[in-house]
């Protein structure tokens, strides 16, 4: 449709979270913040349906961070084993979620390096983070008790205010 500018609904439900995503979608042509999907489905006249195709995510994913100074990499024992969904170390293996393997996926590609919260919500939940991140936190925490149940010598360390890394223990 040429000529039509497109519309991108964004959906939060606190004060705090409009006006963040306000300022996140203060570039684009045309947008929507409503406060809840049932608002958002009112306004597009659909009637209790799910949307037909996820919205895309408005914000461009941030490079991971390097950490400053020296960085020791995991050990080359600790792996992810995406066909199966396990987490590898030496010879003992542990499943894992969803969630769990791909975010230990994203941390085992660059080890040592910062992921911010944005990036990884980006990459794991496949939207922009917006919250308190305790979806995020919970995921992080099964992941270290799985990695300790292991007794695997990595671990995924916090970086108050940006986001995780794993790195040796």
């Amino acid at each position: 449709m040429r000529g039509v500018a497109p519309l991108v609904i964004g959906i939060a439900s606190s004060p705090a979270e409009r006006r963040r995503l306000a300022r996140l979608l203060g570039g684009t042509e045309a947008f929507l913040i409503v406060s809840s999907v049932d608002q958002a489905r009112t306004f597009l006249g659909v009637a209790g349906t799910p949307p037909v195709a996820p919205v895309a995510p408005v914000a461009p994913a941030a490079p991971a961070e390097p950490v400053a100074g020296p960085v020791t990499p995991p050990p080359a024992d600790l792996s992810v084993d995406s066909d199966r969904r396990v987490l590898r170390w030496l010879d003992r293996e542990v499943e894992l979620t969803r969630l769990e393997h791909d975010l230990l996926r994203c941390l085992v590609e660059a080890p040592g390096q910062v992921w911010t919260y944005e990036r990884l919500h980006l990459a794991v939940w496949g939207n922009v983070h917006l919250g308190r991140g305790s979806d995020m936190h919970s995921v992080v925490r099964r992941v270290r008790h799985k990695l300790a149940r292991l007794d695997a010598s990595a671990s995924i360390h916090a970086v108050r205010g940006v986001g995780f890394r794993l790195a040796p223990v």
